[in-house]
């Protein structure tokens, strides 16, 4: 019998009810892992879907959501936090290649940052990754590339910044960008 949403939804409110931590959260990305095992999942909410981003769940009580990314153009985001929150990216269809940054400055200036990659892979179809809080990160996929997305709140909410590599900006995001 094959792992379903309704199943996936359960088991992420009974792990993050009991561990919010880096520990539940890998087994939240362990379980979405096997959620994307499913072809009849992947098909209904990200082959056949139509573009654009889907909230297929926003837990009333955990603030946990998940979202299907139904891209059709490729896209190159900038790096970007989620803030408080944290973040776990499963692959659907295609590829996303992940970059994760850290700020050579002391973080002194909030306005201006100097990054440098510590560390890039590919996520194949079936494969998720996470980045905890505050973690810099950008992604860069391919056209028809579809993603599940689960972050510990609604990222529209709380304050999250992206950053200009040409210039050392730091911009505050606004609703939805960089996803």
């Amino acid at each position: 019998m094959a792992y379903e949403l309704d199943q996936f939804v359960s088991d992420c409110r009974s792990i993050l009810a009991c561990d919010g931590g880096p520990q539940g959260r890998e087994q939240v990305r362990r379980q979405l892992e096997k959620l994307l095992q499913n072809p009849e999942f992947v098909r209904k909410h990200c082959e056949e879907a139509p573009r654009g981003l889907h909230v297929l769940y926003e837990d009333p009580e955990l603030g946990f959501q998940i979202l299907a990314h139904i891209n059709d153009k490729a896209r190159v985001s900038p790096p970007h936090d989620h803030g408080a929150s944290w973040a776990i990216y499963g692959q659907a269809t295609h590829y996303t290649d992940m970059t994760e940054w850290e700020r050579e400055d002391n973080g002194s200036d909030p306005g201006h940052a100097k990054l440098k990659p510590v560390k890039k892979y590919r996520l194949m179809p079936g494969q998720a990754g996470i980045y905890q809080d505050g973690k810099i990160h950008s992604i860069d996929y391919p056209d028809h590339a579809r993603f599940v997305r689960v972050t510990g709140t609604n990222l529209d909410r709380i304050p999250r910044v992206r950053f200009d590599l040409q210039t050392g900006e730091v911009k505050q995001m606004t609703p939805q960008q960089a996803t």
